[in-house]
């Protein structure tokens, strides 16, 4: 069985959220639960979820882990460079646009992610991969031919840099090194907007060029 992919654009920042099942039937993970979770909570009322996985701690990315994870009884993966933005929402910006959003805060991650890391959910393995740049713990997951690139690499476009711990010469080299050296067929489902495939970025995105 092929990796199932169902999108949810969640909160006022329409943030993905990825619901992944594979050959477990009845199983399940989520990839990046953004704020008002409810039409994702709705879904997955039948499901066991093995695991949030987070591509960075952002608020729009993080804002309905807390509700899933008491729900669900699930254990939350994030990279070890951001294991304090859940606890702190100053480090995880929920406290910047109070017009927005409240400030909020969860429980620390369960496990940690690093570079290299292979995870075995759901009846399939997803390799991570640390690629720095719209934040410093900012990983991107692949399994298979499907890449989910948090804010890092979007459609014709890339992840801001201005935020704290952002820096525009380490996203542009996670792209061109990391994310560029997969199969032009690889599909990237990104943080917002519409997938793409990684060919299609390397001839089109006007932020990152192919390097030649």
């Amino acid at each position: 069985m092929a990796l199932h992919i169902e999108t949810f654009s969640l909160g006022p920042l329409e943030t993905n959220a990825y619901l992944l099942t594979g050959s477990e039937e009845g199983k399940a993970i989520i990839i990046d639960p953004g704020m008002n979770p409810a039409p994702l909570v709705k879904r997955i009322a039948d499901l066991e979820i093995e695991a949030i996985l987070l591509t960075h701690a952002h608020f729009d990315h993080m804002g309905g882990v807390e509700e899933i994870r008491k729900l669900k009884g699930c254990p939350v993966y994030l990279h070890t460079m951001e294991s304090e933005w859940l606890t702190n929402p100053k480090l995880n910006g929920s406290t910047r646009w109070p017009e927005v959003c409240p400030p909020l805060s969860t429980d620390p991650a369960e496990y940690d992610l690093a570079d290299g890391l292979e995870l075995q959910l759901i009846g399939e393995t997803f390799k991570v991969y640390h690629t720095p740049g719209h934040s410093p713990g900012s990983v991107s997951f692949l399994c298979g031919n499907d890449l989910f690139s948090g804010d890092v690499l979007f459609r014709m476009g890339v992840g801001r840099t201005d935020l704290p711990g952002g820096r525009e010469r380490d996203l542009i080299h996670s792209i061109q090194n990391t994310l560029y050296s997969f199969s032009d067929e690889v599909i990237v489902y990104p943080g917002h907007g519409p997938r793409t495939k990684i060919g299609y970025e390397k001839q089109h995105n006007p932020y990152v060029p192919a390097r030649s």
